[in-house]
């Protein structure tokens, strides 16, 4: 009967081949002919995933080699169909003009216990390895894990989030179009607060804001690099830049008027404006710093402070495309461009659109 099975299937006659595997099914299940024309039924009717079940089975369990043949071919003809598939929802997708703005597509962390399903389903999607995809997902902070079409991105976003991955996407121009003020001071705090700071035109004046409307606080350090003198291997003088310190950073978002304060610990004035530190003059700008940091915790001790920018760092700064379209608005003296203050006015603003 299985020889009428496979002219059926010759003949494109699917009903009768369908008719005769259920009898078949009936007196030998476990025949491994019998699997393989029923995993053949189900890839012509479009049950992919009960074909692919089956052919994945039968390379397990059979040594003949025919058929572990056949099922390979079958598994290719499946990898071929989901990619066509997979490239026809990605140009639907990005047919939209919105949809064609570059974006990028964020990871969240993820706990251990759910990695190894999270790494199983997270391959399948983005067809790479499992040990690859486990590697991938975050278990402390964000990844940026792809650049690209807002489409195409949100078409595999839609799929992470589906199978319990959790991600999100955004545009590079969404981030732009945050405004940010520099803070240079406090000038009074009760229930509003009033800060002197200055626009992205560098134009100085003030902002009162309730405290209530801060949604977020972004902490983060950037390495200050200075180049230095050094004996290497040889014994011989050599150039080297390393890091000689941080510059620490906190942005206050306020979403309901589309704009962040930013405060740095070289560039807020200690000695001017509300007397947050007594004796400031006098501290060093670490432990001024320290002082306004908690203060400003007082006055929003339910609100979120986000300060995993190290690990994010390290998954986004050989991005070096994406981060020479965002400007930083951050202005330390470096002497030679680095990635770094777009890095963490990225990692702000994805907090800030999220």
């Amino acid at each position: 009967m299985i020889e009428q099975v496979a002219i059926a299937f010759d003949h494109k006659d699917y009903q009768t081949a369908a008719k005769l595997l259920k009898q078949l099914l009936k007196e030998s299940p476990d025949n491994p002919w019998v699997q393989f024309y029923l995993a053949r039924l189900h890839e012509v009717s479009e049950k992919h995933q009960n074909a692919e079940k089956i052919y994945r089975q039968l390379l397990r369990d059979t040594t003949t080699a025919r058929i572990v043949t056949l099922a390979r071919e079958g598994l290719r003809r499946l990898q071929e169909i989901e990619q066509e598939e997979r490239q026809r929802a990605i140009s639907k997708a990005t047919s939209e003009p919105s949809n064609t703005e570059l974006g990028v597509l964020i990871l969240e962390p993820l706990s251990n216990d759910h990695k190894t399903e999270a790494a199983r389903k997270f391959a399948q999607i983005m067809q790479i390895d499992p040990y690859s995809a486990r590697l991938m997902l975050p278990s402390r902070g964000w990844r940026l894990y792809r650049t690209g079409q807002l489409g195409e991105l949100k078409f595999y976003g839609e799929q992470l989030q589906q199978a319990g991955i959790p991600c999100f996407w955004t545009t590079i121009t969404a981030i732009q179009q945050i405004q940010v003020f520099q803070v240079e001071y406090f000038s009074g705090s009760q229930q509003k607060a009033t800060v002197v700071c200055r626009n992205q035109g560098n134009q100085l004046g003030s902002l009162t804001f309730d405290w209530s409307e801060v949604t977020a606080r972004v902490n983060g350090l950037l390495p200050i690099f200075e180049q230095v003198i050094d004996l290497d291997a040889h014994r011989k003088l050599e150039r080297k830049t390393q890091t000689q310190d941080y510059a620490q950073f906190c942005d206050l978002h306020l979403p309901s008027r589309h704009c962040i304060l930013r405060l740095y610990d070289n560039g807020y004035e200690f000695h001017q404006g509300l007397e947050i530190i007594p004796q400031a003059t006098q501290n060093t700008i670490r432990i001024n710093w320290n002082s306004l940091s908690s203060w400003i915790e007082q006055q929003l001790p339910q609100i979120k402070t986000w300060s995993d920018f190290a690990p994010f760092a390290d998954t986004v700064l050989d991005q070096t495309e994406i981060l020479g379209q965002i400007k930083s608005h951050i202005y330390l003296l470096r002497r030679e461009e680095n990635n770094w203050d777009s890095a963490f006015h990225l990692y702000s603003g994805l907090v800030f659109v999220k």
